[in-house]
């Protein structure tokens, strides 16, 4: 795919238009984020992807346009699973629902940041060492086991290597100040826990991102369309945070289909780089890649819906509720 500078200078033009219009319009101002006004920033990010997706479609031909809609939806369930995480941190440090966006807008610039970089980097390893296909795919199976062995566990936010290192350096006031990073008690500069907080969520989707860059490249080798998938993703996620807040602990078995489409995209990986070596090795096609994931996704989506139901409709049994 020949994308010229231009087109990428635009890209990074409309991204910086959508953070900037985001600051402004609603994370400026902290406040509580009403299932309307998420549900409508939602719709809106995800209808400019999809638009975004049609252009590459009828500019750049099919196989383009089906590789980039594969890439988002797999960057988009992946960062789904991203937001149990940040529910957790912000529970763990206590920080109020209004304080939220800010604190998610922040970790989305600086993942775009660092996942800019990885990317470049993947690009290049990919192109120079043909093997670098088999180490994301070992990388991404690997991944997709451990988290199917521990899909029912939750990672404790307090024990962030990031975090105890600024603990480490930095001394922390116990007393939240808004938005404030730094505080001064006593004369003492001090850093407030949404500090700690931002440098939680943002080292966290670094390491998410060592699996969501590897997954993307195993749907598409481009990296103007790696880019633009995970950029897109992530411009919606603060919206789909609080969409979603409240059925997080619904989704209960979004880990093991997501540990599901790491383990396939981890064997397409593999597969691409013997079918390099020999031809009569098949490879997965990306419409093959696409109808996989989103069928993995939707009977994830079912089975916790049956499973929340039954849980909710069974019946209580009275040994357990009785008072002694």
């Amino acid at each position: 795919m020949d994308v010229s500078l231009g087109i990428w200078l635009t890209l990074s033009g409309v991204l910086a238009f959508l953070l900037v219009l985001d600051f402004f319009t609603v994370s400026r101002k902290p406040h509580d984020a009403m299932f309307k006004e998420s549900l409508a920033w939602s719709t809106f990010y995800i209808a400019v992807s999809i638009a975004f997706g049609i252009w590459i479609w009828t500019t750049a031909g099919a196989q383009y346009g089906n590789e980039f809609f594969a890439a988002y939806l797999v960057e988009k369930s992946l960062s789904i699973d991203n937001l149990f995480v940040f529910a957790l941190i912000f529970a763990n440090f206590g920080i109020p629902s209004a304080y939220h966006q800010r604190a998610l807008l922040v970790g989305v610039v600086l993942a775009l940041v660092f996942r800019g970089a990885f990317i470049a980097v993947g690009a290049v390893a990919l192109d120079k060492f043909a093997f670098t296909f088999v180490l994301f795919g070992a990388l991404l199976i690997y991944t997709g086991i451990k988290l199917l062995r521990h899909w029912d566990e939750d990672d404790e936010p307090g024990d962030n290597s990031f975090v105890l290192l600024v603990r480490k350096f930095i001394p922390v006031s116990d007393k939240l100040e808004g938005n404030k990073l730094f505080t001064r008690q006593n004369g003492k500069r001090m850093a407030t826990p949404m500090l700690l907080v931002m440098v939680a969520v943002a080292s966290t989707d670094l390491l998410f991102a060592l699996d969501s860059i590897p997954a993307t490249f195993g749907v598409t080798e481009e990296p103007f369309l790696v880019f633009s998938a995970n950029a897109f993703a992530l411009l919606g996620l603060r919206a789909l945070y609080f969409l979603l807040k409240g059925l997080l602990d619904k989704i209960v078995y979004l880990s093991i289909g997501l540990a599901v489409i790491l383990m396939f995209i981890g064997v397409k990986l593999v597969l691409i780089y013997a079918h390099e070596r020999s031809e009569s090795i098949p490879k997965i096609s990306t419409n093959t890649s696409l109808i996989v994931i989103a069928s993995v996704l939707v009977i994830a989506g079912i089975a916790s819906y049956i499973k929340v139901r039954k849980d909710s409709t069974a019946p209580v049994n009275p040994e357990k509720t009785t008072e002694p």
